[in-house]
């Protein structure tokens, strides 16, 4: 079973999802331009914002039904 990730940002009502830690970190990397520091922080704790990041970005990861 894939265990989906939710990356929602700071002005888009829509959730990006992804099935891996890195396709998310390859996304926030190439196309939101964050940082390794932002995107390491996001992928730790779950948050990240200014000043670290231009936006906030939450990523959580889908419970199962």
């Amino acid at each position: 079973m894939i265990r989906w990730l939710d990356l929602r940002v700071e002005g888009d009502p829509h959730p990006r999802r992804f099935d891996t830690l890195e396709a998310t970190r390859a996304y926030l990397l190439r196309v939101e331009r964050l940082s390794d520091e932002a995107v390491t922080l996001l992928t730790q704790t779950g948050d990240v914002g200014p000043p670290v990041a231009r936006r906030t970005y939450h990523l959580r990861r889908l419970t199962p039904e």
